[in-house]
């Protein structure tokens, strides 16, 4: 097996293979190194020729970059955040390339955005197994956590933050003084921090961090919860609920807040096509609203591929893998005729936000550049991160040592040269005389799940070296 290359995918349709190859090829150019006096120094991910590093575009872009066979790291763009922590702990959203100094609009003051280090950090550990990295950045998200908590935690125990902190630009939202993704990241936070502290056996810090998630999911379940409409909804300064449905409503499955049976109202909206169950998953807002507009006008109804990452990783917190799967593979489908329309002008491009009802960019006219052409750091979520963990269906561990394949049934397809970390794996199922096969050629031993979706699910330890396994015999 190569060394340095990057992971190949086989799946039967050819063009998601493609796709997935010519987007390693692409971020080539995403990677910058900072060279110009008083500039940025190191290599970081960011879009070529931008004056700016983004916080939010750093912690996606890791979700893709950790498949990358380390040839692109997903730590460095991260670090480069840490290493500009102020005294109070406070780490802005935006940084000039330049200078390396924040910038800061005046509609979010404070530079906020979405405090999702510890979910990214949790995520890299897992395809890592980097434990001294942990030890090292767990004392900055501590005092990330704390600034956030300084400058925004109320009275109720809520964060009240501007609407420019949700990443959601123009989303029509006016009114909402605790908006519901912005505090259910903070839950995200809480969790993943005492994650990471029982890591590192730190049992203190975790009992902390866990108590603080339960004392979050109890307010976002009191006070932003519509039992008669089924939905999170943002709350303004009376706590009075914004009748407003969102993506943003989305984040709570992503933090584990809801319950089976309110998870369940939440995801027939989904399906629903009165509501997020457009033909392309998933319009940023309900297609019932007032505002929604279907040729996608910004955060008005337009389908963000890092959006539609978030609720499908949401998805599988409930188990709902089929689901999960039939969304990414539809979603990547209007991605890929997205890219061959009748017109040349949008040939061969990857784009920040889609049309919820047919192929094409979305549009803004009120924004003559939206959407960005190849916007990588949310597009590689989609062609690459969701390709290999939901159509593929691979989940792995390096701590763990497991690799679960879960797959709705088999077809020909798995992932060849994936390194986990010295152990170069393969994993292949096809179909020959004696039935489903898979095949597979690893260096170290390491466990495997497969789980056919309500069939048959199985872990076996497989050695180095190549083996094969009968489905027939499981």
């Amino acid at each position: 097996m190569t060394k340095r290359d990057f992971p190949k995918i086989h799946f039967y349709d050819q063009d998601f293979v493609d796709i997935y190859d010519k987007t390693w090829a692409w971020i080539q150019d995403y990677w910058n190194t900072g060279e110009e006096p008083g500039a940025i120094e190191g290599k970081f991910f960011a879009d070529p020729g931008s004056a700016t590093v983004k916080q939010f575009e750093a912690i996606l872009s890791s979700f893709f970059l950790v498949y990358s066979n380390r040839i692109y790291q997903a730590s460095p763009t991260l670090d480069l955040f840490y290493s500009r922590q102020e005294p109070s702990g406070a780490i802005r959203s935006v940084y000039s390339t330049e200078t390396g100094l924040p910038q800061v609009e005046p509609e979010n003051p404070e530079g906020l955005s979405l405090p999702l280090f510890a979910w990214a950090e949790f995520n890299l550990y897992h395809k890592s197994a980097n434990k001294k990295r942990i030890k090292d950045i767990l004392p900055i998200l501590h005092r990330y956590t704390a600034w956030i908590d300084s400058v925004c935690k109320q009275d109720n125990g809520l964060y009240k933050v501007p609407l420019a902190a949700t990443e959601m630009g123009n989303s029509p939202r006016e009114g909402a003084a605790y908006p519901v993704d912005f505090n259910t990241c903070m839950a995200i936070n809480a969790l993943y921090m005492s994650a990471l502290a029982d890591i590192l056996n730190d049992k203190e810090s975790s009992f902390q961090y866990k108590r603080q998630y339960f004392s979050l999911k109890t307010r976002i379940n009191s006070l932003m919860w519509d039992n008669e409409e089924g939905f999170y909804y943002d709350i303004d300064n009376n706590e009075k609920r914004l009748a407003v449905k969102t993506l943003a409503g989305y984040w709570p499955l992503l933090a584990e807040i809801s319950n089976d049976e309110r998870a369940d109202r939440i995801i027939r909206k989904l399906q629903d096509p009165k509501i997020f169950g457009a033909p392309h998953p998933f319009p940023s807002l309900a297609v019932c609203d007032k505002d929604f507009d279907e040729n996608g006008g910004g955060f008005r109804g337009a389908v963000f591929p890092h959006l539609t990452f978030m609720v499908i990783k949401g998805l599988e917190k409930y188990q709902r893998w089929e689901l999960a799967r039939e969304c990414a593979i539809r979603h990547l489908y209007f991605v890929l005729d997205s890219m061959n329309p009748d017109g040349n002008h949008h040939r061969g491009k990857l784009w920040e936000a889609y049309l919820p009802f047919k192929e094409g960019p979305a549009v803004w006219p009120a924004n003559p550049l939206f959407p960005r052409a190849q916007h990588l750091a949310c597009d590689a979520l989609s062609t690459i991160c969701l390709t290999i963990e939901n159509i593929v269906g691979l989940f792995i561990s390096l701590p763990r040592k497991t690799v679960d394949w879960i797959i709705p049934n088999l077809e020909i397809m798995g992932i060849e040269n994936l390194s986990l970390k010295k152990n170069m794996i393969t994993i292949l199922s096809n179909k020959s005389g004696r039935g489903w096969e898979i095949h597979m050629e690893s260096e170290k031993l390491y466990y495997f799940t497969i789980n056919i979706l309500g069939k048959k699910k199985k872990t076996l330890p497989i050695p180095s070296g190549k083996c094969s396994m009968l489905i027939d015999k499981l």
